[in-house]
């Protein structure tokens, strides 16, 4: 995260607020929540502050595990190893070797399977494709029923990005033989198979839709979570726009890039894959700016983040620097974790009312 300053402050005063700073739950049960982000209230009964500030562990420490996952510094088996254990690099440099970073950004461009020329010509294409979305928005604006349409092809999509332990996208060789094997942690959980699921099943023909113009963080979200657990609100706000706003101007070895559309495309598409819809949004650019890897990347890191690979990583805008990717990580992190309250205030707001 240090590779984004701005952000890491914003990050840091956040994550110590919740855990350290005065607040509804107890220091102990706070750190509880974070370890197992798992709470079962059983017999006990919880204040709406207290219910809150869990709220907030859990989607902080959910989307953080995102994070973890997608930049590579978790631990992943090794056979070869006697602790069993290694640490995932990017090329030939550790991921959280930052003093690295350019090197890291160098090695990126040669240290896989694709040669500089493709990856620049990807990278032209992705940049054209931005610039004539922006014309085409400029001429005509699609209608809200084509808005709407493109929202639920795009929402039915996302469903057969990743199923269970299948990547539905790649063949075999590409993904499955670069799992990780996780270690054994049944004997901690009450329920082992607990887990992410979508939103909708497959084949329905009327995925539920959370409109967001009813429930919005800024305009509802915002103001109760600030009400229950004080200043909290303020925080995550801040760390929410820091994170949306964040740019360099630059894409790969362009300068001078808006890269708003790209960030946007980047953010919505998660809210996405939680039937999550802004009615002033076309879903019509996501299809035109996230490639099928990177969809693919960023179903498995805000889903199932304990199966993200190197591989996966490395599979999407190949001649982006490493610090680029830490940044899509970020905007991914910050969406889920949005999305998550969202979710859960809204039901809070309900009971309220």
């Amino acid at each position: 995260m240090s590779l984004h300053t701005q952000y890491l402050e914003s990050f840091l005063r956040s994550q110590f607020y919740m855990l350290r700073m005065d607040g509804p739950l107890p220091l102990p049960h706070r750190h509880y929540i974070a370890i197992m982000k798992l709470v079962k209230t059983g017999e006990n009964n919880w204040s709406l502050p207290e219910l809150v500030h869990a709220v907030v562990l859990l989607a902080h420490y959910h989307a953080l595990a995102s994070f973890v996952f997608g930049s590579g510094i978790n631990p992943e088996r090794d056979p070869e190893i006697s602790n069993g254990f290694r640490l995932i690099s990017v090329n030939n440099f550790c991921v959280c070797d930052l003093a690295n970073d350019n090197n890291i950004e160098n090695a990126s461009l040669t240290g896989n399977n694709f040669g500089i020329v493709d990856s620049l010509s990807e990278l032209e294409a992705l940049m054209e494709r931005m610039k004539r979305l922006q014309e085409e928005r400029e001429d005509e604006e699609a209608s809200q029923e084509e808005m709407t349409t493109r929202f639920e092809k795009e929402k039915k999509e996302s469903l057969f990005v990743v199923s269970g332990d299948t990547f539905h996208s790649f063949p075999h060789s590409d993904f499955e033989d670069d799992m990780i094997i996780t270690s054994d942690v049944s004997r901690y959980i009450e329920d082992p198979g607990f887990g992410y699921e979508d939103f909708a099943r497959r084949g329905e023909e009327h995925l539920p839709t959370f409109r967001a113009q009813d429930y919005t963080w800024e305009n509802h979200g915002f103001s109760l979570v600030n009400r229950l657990y004080s200043d909290i609100g303020h925080l995550l706000d801040e760390k929410f726009r820091m994170v949306y706003n964040l740019t360099y101007n630059t894409m790969a070895t362009h300068e001078d890039v808006d890269t708003t559309m790209l960030r946007r495309a980047l953010f919505n598409y998660v809210h996405c894959m939680f039937g999550i819809r802004y009615d002033d949004y076309d879903y019509g650019e996501v299809n035109q700016l996230l490639e099928r890897s990177l969809k693919v990347y960023i179903k498995t890191v805000t889903c199932y983040p304990e199966r993200t690979t190197k591989r996966m990583y490395d599979s999407y805008w190949h001649h982006f620097k490493h610090s680029e990717k830490v940044h899509v990580n970020l905007l991914l992190m910050e969406a889920r974790m949005q999305a998550e309250l969202l979710y859960a205030l809204r039901a809070i707001t309900r009971h309220l009312t």
